[in-house]
């Protein structure tokens, strides 16, 4: 039997916890699955098959998560060749990794933290000036990366290649796992994952899951979590990869 204080719920959507779960189990710890982001298809490919028709006029393609990379390089490659000179960056390692089986890779991530202001940060990315770039993702999500990359002078759209919802709550599945003393802490990857988790556990799981220790990737969903009323503060992996969540889960 595990030790009780080294249960883990790890709340990557489904498609995408084998890697971080494995390697929690090779740590030691009982990686429990329970995914508060479910990944549908968009609602039209109409902006999709647009931009597959035009896509030699694409300087810079922008990836900012792994299913961006899934949904829209299989939807692009299926109806044609990745063009030679468009270039692509990723705001993470996860996503650059998901590009290679597709045989392409990235030319811009940033080197140690994964997101929008350390893409930005690259030296490839200051003057954008005539350069019309595409930013591939979910629905919603921050305008930071499409206002910067528009203010230094690029031409800069958007194309949702997938939907995030939130999975329906089994309530009572939940609540035996928020009993006090269960579960060593939660993984949360964004924001959205942890508003999610706090939507699922319900009235009755809230006060629960606000005394469960987190491992958060980044400032913004320490404040999240503070703003929710969490009474410890979140453990700061050192970015969003398995490799670090494991390594701030060593550190519990």
């Amino acid at each position: 039997m595990t030790h009780n204080k080294r249960r883990l719920l790890v709340t990557r959507p489904a498609a995408q916890a084998d890697q971080l779960c494995s390697l929690l189990e090779a740590g030691g710890f009982e990686a429990i699955r329970f995914p508060t982001i479910e990944i549908l298809d968009p609602l039209s490919l109409y902006q999709l098959e647009a931009l597959s028709d035009e896509f030699d006029s694409v300087d810079l393609a922008i990836f900012v998560s792994v299913n961006a990379v899934q949904k829209g390089v299989e939807f692009i490659l299926d109806r044609r060749d990745w063009p030679e000179h468009t270039a692509i960056a990723t705001v993470g390692a996860r996503s650059a990794g998901a590009l290679l089986p597709y045989g392409l890779s990235t030319d811009y991530v940033p080197e140690h933290e994964f997101n929008s202001e350390a893409l930005l940060a690259l030296d490839e990315l200051q003057d954008m000036s005539g350069q019309r770039v595409v930013i591939f993702r979910g629905n919603g999500g921050r305008e930071y990366l499409h206002d910067t990359l528009l203010a230094r002078g690029a031409e800069v759209d958007y194309v949702e290649v997938y939907r995030r919802a939130c999975p329906l709550a089994d309530e009572a599945a939940l609540l035996a796992l928020l009993q006090p003393g269960y579960l060593a802490a939660a993984t949360i990857t964004s924001n959205e994952t942890l508003q999610n988790l706090y939507d699922m556990a319900g009235a009755a799981g809230q006060p629960l899951l606000r005394e469960l220790p987190l491992i958060v990737v980044g400032e913004r969903q320490a404040a999240l979590a503070r703003q929710l009323g969490f009474s410890k503060p979140p453990l700061l992996a050192a970015n969003a990869s398995a490799e670090a969540l494991v390594a701030a889960a060593q550190a519990l």
